[in-house]
């Protein structure tokens, strides 16, 4: 009985889980974090089913973390460092030059992706990680249903 080196026990070529947990070792994850988990897990708790990770536009590359295609809703959940929270954004000493110029980077690139997906008749609900999960859930599901 051979093993297979490649991919874990029991999956072939064609198995592909595009659901997949990113690896704990990452750095700086781009989805699946503490604050986006709860989130989901609250929202579907309240009976609402949502794609994960998914571009809203098609020609637009910027990923919502809960998307409602029916419904033109999508949902981002920001760190409150790489999204300049001002409750606690606190800017690292090192590399002085590069931090302020990159957070506004990160902030226009909001912006930018809020007007875009307005424009194209979305409804788009930003959320910090530091906020409430159970009531962020709540106003997630309140546009939801109104939409």
């Amino acid at each position: 009985m051979s093993r297979c080196r490649r991919r874990p026990c029991g999956s072939y070529a064609g198995d592909v889980d595009a659901q997949a947990p990113r690896p704990a070792t990452a750095a700086n994850p781009s989805r699946d974090t503490k604050p986006e988990l709860a989130v989901r897990s609250q929202v579907h708790r309240k009976g609402l089913r949502f794609y994960v990770g998914r571009q809203p536009l098609p020609g637009l590359r910027r990923t919502a973390d809960l998307v409602f295609p029916r419904r033109r809703v999508a949902v981002f959940v920001d760190g409150c460092f790489w999204h300049g929270c001002p409750l606690h954004l606190r800017m690292p000493r090192a590399n002085p030059d590069y931090w302020p110029a990159k957070i506004a980077r990160n902030m226009e690139r909001d912006r930018e992706t809020n007007e875009k997906l307005t424009e194209a008749g979305w409804r788009v609900l930003r959320f910090w990680e530091h906020e409430d999960p159970d009531d962020v859930a709540r106003r997630i599901e309140q546009a939801v249903r109104q939409a």
